[in-house]
């Protein structure tokens, strides 16, 4: 596995992954799969405002992204930013996940951010666990705030305050 920034030749692969996450899961509550201009746009965005984008690659192809960016857009928040990693149906639970998530706190503490954010569907136990092995913490539960496949979501909000933040867990 080699971990690098992103390229918009990766784009393509960002794209499946993403839709296969969003079409399979509540790991986005979206219904409609995102477009290859959207997601070249959103790779654009990302670029421009000096927020990053990593793959892990292994034989030349992409098996998982991830990137952050604000939390929210008012001035104030400047600090904390809110964190996504998305990894291929067919790698999980192999590492990529890891690998990415100390990629982007080393990458935030770097860059003199504060606090990490995470949103999580309720009902991803593993997800929520692998967020608490690097130090993320439960600070919020709403309840019923999303519906997706016919039924309602709880979404649990975690916090990592990068100052305490190890990369090597």
């Amino acid at each position: 596995m080699h971990l690098r920034g992103a390229t918009k030749d990766d784009v393509p692969e960002i794209l499946e992954i993403y839709n296969q996450v969003l079409r399979d899961s509540t790991a986005i509550y979206d219904d409609t799969p995102s477009t290859l201009d959207e997601r070249h746009a959103w790779f654009e965005e990302r670029q421009e405002k000096g927020f990053p984008v990593f793959v892990v690659e292994h034989d030349g192809r992409v098996l998982g992204f991830g990137s952050y960016g604000p939390w929210r857009t008012r001035w104030g928040y400047r600090f904390t930013v809110e964190h996504s990693v998305h990894v291929h149906i067919d790698h999980r639970g192999k590492g990529v996940g890891g690998v990415l998530v100390r990629a982007l706190i080393a990458h935030a503490k770097q860059a003199g951010k504060h606090v990490m954010m995470g949103g999580i569907d309720a009902e991803n136990v593993n997800s929520i666990r692998f967020h608490e092995r690097f130090g993320f913490v439960e600070v919020g539960r709403a309840r019923q705030v999303a519906r997706k496949f016919d039924r309602w979501l709880d979404l649990v909000t975690m916090q990592l305050f990068l100052e305490d933040a190890s990369v090597s867990t």
